[in-house]
């Protein structure tokens, strides 16, 4: 079943898509996880048995309040992707958020504009849904990716905590 095109990016003789996650993108995406050294030091090796990341896909992609999207080359292979969630709250009064994740980009496609891109629509699309704010989270050792984001206009507003189990 044909997956609808969510956008388009062109940077010279390159042109890249952005749509909807299928499970078939559940290799390349657990390969984009593996790829990176803080996911793969967290256990992304983006290798072996998928079975969760098969499992946590189909409850994201059950769920109307997520969207996971992947940027392909074309043609060619996954060079990107991100999950965006919708969040009610109470707070601000009673503004919806949109929530950016897991954002990672092939190291062949970095510096070529693919993440701001990706960024980009993921803002507009928070906005488009009536949200009243975006946020995101980035690890503490990731400096490159903190400058990143707040060239595209985020501020480092918030100190983040997490508990793993």
């Amino acid at each position: 079943m044909p997956t609808e095109v969510l956008a388009r990016y062109e940077f010279g003789k390159h042109r890249v898509t952005l749509r909807q996650a299928r499970g078939t993108d559940v290799p390349a995406l657990a390969a984009l996880f593996g790829a990176d050294p803080v996911s793969a030091a967290r256990g992304d090796s983006g290798e072996g048995d998928l079975t969760d990341y098969e499992w946590a896909f189909a409850a994201v992609d059950a769920d109307p309040a997520q969207l996971l999207v992947v940027a392909v080359e074309d043609p060619g292979p996954v060079v990107g992707t991100l999950q965006l969630s919708f969040l009610p709250g109470l707070a601000r009064r009673g503004a919806w958020r949109g929530q950016i994740e897991a954002v990672h980009v092939a190291a062949s496609q970095r510096g070529r504009g693919v993440g701001a891109w990706m960024i980009g629509w993921a803002v507009d699309e928070s906005r488009r849904r009536g949200c009243g704010l975006v946020q995101l989270t980035s690890a503490v050792e990731r400096t490159d990716a903190h400058r990143f984001y707040e060239r595209l206009g985020f501020a480092a507003s918030h100190v983040g905590f997490k508990l793993t189990f």
